[in-house]
């Protein structure tokens, strides 16, 4: 993390608002604009904006039930509001930058109607290391995402891809490709850049495989 306005890993803050939301990860260096309109999430980002700027996206945990809240999954990331901008219409329209991924604690009591949890920073002190460049398993990782881009009809610019640092086109892909909810908290939750590219890599191969899978399935 080098940009001028990210805290210092010893000052990341020990409790955050968190804004469970299905599907929706950012990873860190990464990028994810939302749309604000319910009222106890305008209040959570007027609050952040009030403050250091810092929103927890979580994952609900679809397996695990807790009354009429819903269970929140293990780990999230840290976004920092870099931009925002009003609507007409009573909307916030906001850009969260991936600061740090953090283990969720104990929910705190309730704030103007959102959610804060108590969190554990220290499994994801590799989020601030400098990108080290290629890993071994990159290439492998191209094939796989040209093989998939062309499967779904989306274009890529491989030699844009392929300068990328590795770990800014994994996080990339972990929220960007439209996986289930599961399999992005898996990749979310993969601590090193070695484990999230083969859990990555592996995950595209089932994807590539799943309609001959299937096919097969119906034949017997």
């Amino acid at each position: 993390m080098s940009h001028s306005f990210t805290p210092p890993f010893s000052l990341l803050p020990a409790s955050l608002p968190v804004f469970p939301l299905p599907g929706a990860v950012v990873m860190p260096g990464c990028q994810l604009p939302l749309n604000i309109f319910e009222p106890r999430y305008l209040n959570m980002v007027f609050d952040a904006l009030g403050a250091d700027r810092m929103i927890g996206m979580v994952q609900p945990d679809p397996s695990m039930t807790d009354g009429d809240t819903d269970a929140l999954s293990r780990t999230g990331t840290a976004g920092r509001i870099t931009s925002f901008s009003e609507t007409q219409d009573g909307r916030l329209i906001i850009v969260l930058t991936g600061v740090c991924r953090f283990d969720v604690g104990e929910e705190l009591a309730g704030t103007r109607g959102y959610r804060r949890v108590m969190v554990r920073w220290e499994r994801f002190a590799v989020d601030y290391e400098t990108d080290a460049g290629k890993h071994e398993e990159c290439h492998r990782l191209y094939s796989l995402l040209r093989a998939y881009f062309v499967r779904k009809s989306m274009e890529v610019d491989d030699l844009l891809m392929e300068k990328m640092p590795v770990t800014s086109l994994v996080n990339l892909m972990i929220g960007q490709l439209p996986f289930e909810t599961a399999e992005r908290q898996a990749l979310v939750e993969a601590v090193s850049l070695g484990e999230r590219l083969e859990s990555l890599a592996r995950l595209i191969e089932f994807k590539l495989a799943e309609p001959q899978i299937q096919s097969a399935a119906r034949r017997h």
